[in-house]
């Protein structure tokens, strides 16, 4: 009787259960020892092999882990780590007041003509050109490029498809497509279309909108930047 527990585990049918707990102990990331291998008549064929199982998860889980810190990690802990300066905070900032307080001035003239310059859009520009002015998006090739192309593609799928969600995602697509190929990637344009397809106020300026309130704003935030640049570095405390 006591040999039948033996005998049981040199079986063939004893392997899939062997495998389960294998898997089992797998995922506790226990190696396991050797196995017999079995011949047509149940019995050990004498060869013996060695098989290891070995388990994923942990490093799996340490790899996401350090994923993860890396993507959250934040660039440093307060100016001095980062190399920066009062000055360069108050600048930018200043730079976006006056940004936004000129075309809330400009508004006021233009209201009664049914227009209005100060657009979300612009914001995101001013965000891009006051704190990262080598960055990509800050180029002025790809903000004008940008900025007169994904808003003339606005105007066209609203003439092609009218308002409503195709319009909006046909619109965003060749934004998206005329970026990469002319290599003008300006993030705050792609906003440019699906405004204009859910603003009934621009509606009337029709391919006019190509160029204001979009490009038209760009101009007086470059010159703005300018200044901000120009306080940057003569200017520090």
């Amino acid at each position: 009787m006591a040999a039948q527990p033996q005998l049981l585990r040199n079986s063939p049918a004893s392997l899939p259960l062997l495998l389960f707990h294998a898997k089992t102990k797998a995922k506790l990331g226990i190696k396991i020892g050797s196995l017999a291998t079995y011949g047509p008549t149940g019995c050990t064929s004498g060869r013996r092999h060695r098989l290891v199982v070995r388990s994923s998860s942990g490093s799996s889980s340490g790899s996401l882990e350090r994923g993860w810190q890396e993507w959250w990690k934040p660039p440093g802990k307060g100016l001095a780590a980062a190399g920066l300066t009062l000055s360069d905070v108050v600048w930018p900032s200043a730079g976006a007041f006056a940004a936004m307080a000129l075309l809330g001035r400009m508004d006021q003239v233009v209201a009664s003509r049914g227009l209005s310059i100060t657009i979300a859009p612009l914001g995101a520009v001013c965000a891009v050109l006051f704190t990262t002015p080598n960055a990509p998006g800050a180029h002025k090739y790809n903000m004008f490029v940008a900025q007169i192309g994904c808003a003339a593609f606005g105007v066209l799928a609203l003439s092609i498809f009218g308002p409503g969600w195709l319009a909006r995602a046909a619109a965003l697509a060749a934004c998206m497509a005329f970026m990469i190929t002319t290599g003008a990637t300006h993030p705050p344009a792609a906003s440019l279309p699906i405004l204009f397809i859910d603003g009934a106020k621009f509606h009337h300026l029709n391919y006019w909108y190509a160029l204001f309130p979009g490009a038209f704003g760009c101009i007086l935030l470059c010159l703005i930047q300018e200044m901000v640049n120009y306080l940057k570095r003569n200017c520090k405390f």
